[in-house]
């Protein structure tokens, strides 16, 4: 090995490794080859594998951290049809709505629903959604549907999260933005459980429209406040930093994006 490296440092002219006794540590420039190195081997093992793994097995494991409402009420059926599709990979999925660690936890692949995906997060976007209010038609007869945000506060309303202050951001149509403090009537971490809890007239609740939309639609909810709306958040698929996706990661990558994009429209 030394041999070797010996001879790659005389072909650069540079030292790439200061090497004593029981410690070797890589040097700025060794650092940098590596870098770039690792990139082009990279893209050399992506071209092979694209022309050779289409004949190959997919038998393999693929494990997906989403959150849990998005998951259990909008992404269920695309998951469900990628495993028949795919049989042969093993998909573990870990519904969980905390921000997991791709550089440290054993994940291949995690969806986030954010205003904005953090610099230092390798992914991309595959679709977006936006939240709105809403409550029951009986919760509205018995109780009055608001005009306007100071008549929204003195309701009550069913807030995601555990705080004892809650706060909504919005934006009137005039692009004007204002907010609101409250105390909420109740919190919950699931979505799902705020969604059943509006339409037994428990209060106004404020989701994304892939948990809200179809009562909406039915009938079971209605909109509040349509006018006053909130800044679409983007759905991203992100992996660990460094990683080349390999075919399974990339036909799960691709379902996703076909899963959200088409829906797009009806989650704006």
């Amino acid at each position: 090995m030394s041999r070797r490296l010996g001879l790659l440092e005389d072909r650069y002219g540079s030292r790439l490794i200061d090497r004593s006794p029981g410690n070797w540590q890589a040097t700025t420039t060794g650092l940098e080859l590596y870098q770039r190195a690792v990139q082009i081997v990279g893209e050399a093992d992506e071209i092979e594998s694209d022309f050779t793994e289409a004949t190959q097995s997919l038998a393999g494991a693929l494990n997906i951290s989403i959150p849990r409402d998005f998951g259990t009420s909008f992404l269920k059926d695309a998951l469900m049809a990628f495993q028949k599709r795919y049989p042969e990979i093993l998909l573990t999925i870990d519904f969980d709505d905390h921000i997991v660690n791709m550089s440290r936890e054993n994940y291949d692949f995690a969806i986030r629903i954010t205003p904005k995906l953090k610099q230092d997060v390798t992914g991309k976007q595959i679709g977006t959604t936006r939240h709105q209010l809403c409550a029951s038609p009986k919760y509205l007869a018995q109780h009055g549907c608001p005009k306007t945000l100071e008549e929204l506060r003195r309701h009550a309303l069913l807030h995601f999260g555990t705080v004892k202050r809650g706060r909504w951001n919005f934006q009137e149509a005039t692009g004007k933005k204002q907010s609101i403090e409250f105390q909420p009537a109740m919190n919950s971490n699931s979505g799902v459980f705020l969604l059943e809890s509006a339409i037994n007239g428990m209060g106004i609740t404020w989701l994304p429209d892939f948990i809200c939309q179809s009562s909406i639609s039915a009938g079971t909810l209605v909109s509040v406040l349509p006018d006053f709306t909130v800044s679409q958040w983007g759905i991203f698929l992100i992996h660990p930093e460094g990683r080349r996706l390999n075919r399974r990661m990339r036909l799960f990558s691709q379902a996703m994006e076909d899963a959200c994009l088409p829906n797009a429209n009806s989650l704006l």
